[in-house]
């Protein structure tokens, strides 16, 4: 563990105690450990099932959700923590495919949209059941509802202070 010549309850960090870091590390290696399982079956199930790359099916998600459909491309970048030149060459492929397009700002000319297609939300509809099964046999049948409302307050909050 990093951590592991920690004996205390208690370790000055930045003029800031932080009570009991070795459990508190051992969630965040937990976390860790789980995404990293997690993320990989979730690639792995979608590129089989259904031949969409997970950041495929990320971008496709937050399209769907976006009012209109469409996220300006900074906002679409950040969403799914790409630089612009990764999201260039990400859309480059998706457009390629036929999923989404980009499309100019009304009100600034500078300014591009990327926005789904209705083959992106077909391509979209048939992956959801995957991705969700695989996040349920590998995540959530293992949380109670007090425990997903639980982590749904700590993670909103951590966000919030972002």
């Amino acid at each position: 563990m990093l951590l592991s010549s920690l004996r205390q309850e208690k370790i000055i960090m930045t003029n800031r105690t932080i009570p009991d870091i070795e459990a508190r590390m051992a969630v965040w290696q937990a976390y860790l450990h789980i995404h990293a399982v997690v993320t990989r079956r979730l690639e792995a199930q979608l590129q089989a099932e259904q031949g969409l790359p997970l950041l495929w099916y990320d971008t496709l998600e937050r399209l769907i959700h976006a009012e209109h459909k469409a996220l300006r491309l900074q906002d679409l970048a950040e969403a799914i923590n790409l630089s612009q030149s990764g999201l260039t060459r990400l859309l480059d492929r998706m457009v390629e495919a036929g999923l989404v397009e980009r499309r100019p700002c009304e009100h600034d000319r500078r300014g591009l949209y990327a926005a789904i297609l209705p083959a992106g939300e077909e391509k979209l509809a048939a992956a959801r059941p995957v991705y969700l099964r695989v996040l349920d046999e590998h995540f959530l049948r293992y949380l109670s509802c007090d425990e997903v409302q639980a982590l749904n307050k700590v993670f909103t909050n951590i966000v919030a202070m972002e």
